[in-house]
This record gives structure tokens, C-alpha cells and sequence, in this order.
């Protein structure tokens, strides 16, 4: 079993980070990423992260597989077990083996979702206490949340995203520990709204703009909250609640409909998350 001693995340270099596909909206081959300028951005994000206290594990990158970048859809960790991903599109799945092979050698346990069901890792599974929230509908299923569900043992509450902008849970909700939480209501059909708010004691609300700019997409590390810059809003609303923001430009990385949390997974457990 793995073991920690400090926040983990799992990070991969952006070495063949580009748009070579369309696979949501915010993907366009002709508005291609700047590569010198995404690897100062990321290496930016990295360096704020270690001056946080968090101990930054590296997945090595793979020519051909851009999106590799977003270590957030490698799989759903819970204690030493990676619940690894299946794909939607066909450009993603070659990603898979290479994180099931990272992660058994880094002493994890890995499973595998049922093939008959798509499941995108952490992009759409987020712990806020003991419940597991699942994103379904664009790029999971409703059906791999309630495997996990029986799983880990855990109650899950599957929220149907309707905007293809907010294709995983992680761009439109961001546990902030086990009774707070960002979101962006819009993203959410009328359900999901309803459940959100009796389920989680506290949310806090993200503008239409603040939202484009992937506000919901953090990393969370006790009380600080790295998040991509233009979400001032946000900002103040964490700090009334007593967090810290801490804003790094990631404009090249949501070209690709990712920002901060995509490009991150958190390996000792998130802490929003009961079970650690």
C-alpha cells in the first residue's frame, strides 16, 4: 500500500500537450495552445503547489497521447485502491494502460470499471464527506457511479451534467471539505441543483464568467484554494470563509476544457473527502 506523509498529487508534464483533437467545446484545432508559454504555465501551477507543502509525484508523458496532462481522469483513489478509466473517446484510451502501470508500481491496487460503462476517474467522481458525487450523461455513466458505489461502499449521488462546456463534474463542483462546496448551478439539471443543496450544508455559487474561466476546476489543500486567475469573485467568497486564494494563469490549458484540477490528482485524498 502506498503510504504519505503530506498532501500527494500526481502531476504530468506537458511535453506533448496540444489540441490535436476535438473532443468538447473548448477544443478547436484551430486555436491551437502556445507550447512554450502552457509549459511555464504548468511549471507555474507546479511550483505554487510545492510552496503549499504538497509532495508533487510525476507521471512520465507519452508522445501521442496529449490529454495525458489531465492526471485528474488517471482514476478515482480511494485508501490504496485506483479505480481506473474507461474512456468515451477512442483519442483518450490509450491512456489507460500507462496509468494502470504508474499506479502499480507506486504500490496501489488497481480496478477496472465494467466495460460495458464509460467512467472518466476523478474528473467526474469527487468525495464531499462520505458521499461520492458522479458527473453522468457526457463522459461517464450513471451506471459505473453506482459500481463504485457498491465498491467502496459508499452512497452516491449521480448528478446529470446538461451544458457540453461543463462535460466533467470537476469543471462545474468543487468540494471544499466535508460540508462546503463550489459549484456552478447551470451546469446541473433541476435535480441535481436540489441535490446539491440538501446534500452539501454550504455552497457557494460561481458566476457565469467566473465559471468560463473554470473557477469550479480547483485544487484544494486545507485552507488554500489554487484556481486559475479571473475568478475574483470566487476569491472573495472563499476568503469570507476563511480560505486563501491563490490565482496561476492556466489560459492554455483551457483550450483543452481543463484548468488547475484537471491537472492534478490528489493521491492521499482529497480533503473534502471522510474516508482518509
Amino acid at each position: 500500500m502506498a503510504q504519505f506523509t503530506r498532501p500527494t498529487i500526481l502531476m504530468c508534464p506537458p511535453d506533448f500537450y496540444g489540441i490535436h483533437y476535438e473532443i468538447n467545446p473548448w477544443m478547436s484545432r484551430s486555436r491551437q495552445s502556445d507550447d512554450a508559454l502552457a509549459r511555464t504555465q504548468w511549471h507555474d501551477l507546479n511550483r505554487l503547489l510545492a510552496s503549499l507543502g504538497t509532495d508533487i509525484r510525476l507521471m512520465p508523458p507519452f508522445d501521442g497521447l496529449p490529454d495525458l496532462v489531465f492526471t485528474a481522469n488517471a482514476g478515482l483513489v480511494w485508501r490504496s485502491v485506483v479505480f481506473l478509466p474507461g474512456f468515451r473517446h477512442p483519442a483518450r484510451q490509450g491512456e489507460t494502460p500507462l496509468d494502470d502501470a504508474w499506479f502499480r508500481a507506486q504500490a496501489f491496487e488497481t480496478r477496472a470499471c465494467p466495460e460495458r460503462w464509460n467512467f472518466e476517474g476523478a474528473g467526474d467522481a469527487l468525495f464531499c464527506g462520505e458521499t461520492l458525487f458522479g458527473g453522468y450523461m457526457i463522459r461517464s455513466d450513471a451506471g459505473a457511479l453506482q459500481w463504485l458505489g457498491r465498491e467502496i461502499g459508499c452512497r452516491v449521488i449521480p448528478l446529470q451534467l446538461v451544458d457540453d462546456r461543463y462535460y466533467h463534474l470537476d469543471t462545474c463542483f468543487c468540494p471544499l471539505s466535508p460540508t462546503q462546496a463550489i459549484y456552478y448551478p447551470e451546469a446541473f439539471d433541476d435535480y441535481g441543483r436540489r441535490a446539491l443543496v440538501e446534500s452539501v450544508p454550504t455552497l457557494i455559487p460561481v458566476v457565469g464568467a467566473e465559471a468560463a474561466r473554470f473557477a469550479c476546476n480547483a485544487v484544494v489543500l486545507e485552507n488554500d484554494v489554487v484556481l486559475n486567475t479571473g475568478c475574483p469573485e470566487l476569491a472573495v467568497a472563499l476568503e469570507h470563509l476563511g480560505y486563501r486564494a491563490h490565482a496561476t494563469d492556466l489560459g492554455e490549458f483551457i483550450k483543452a476544457g481543463g484548468s488547475a484540477k484537471c491537472l492534478t490528482l490528489r493521491l492521499d485524498g482529497e480533503d473534502a473527502a471522510r474516508w482518509p
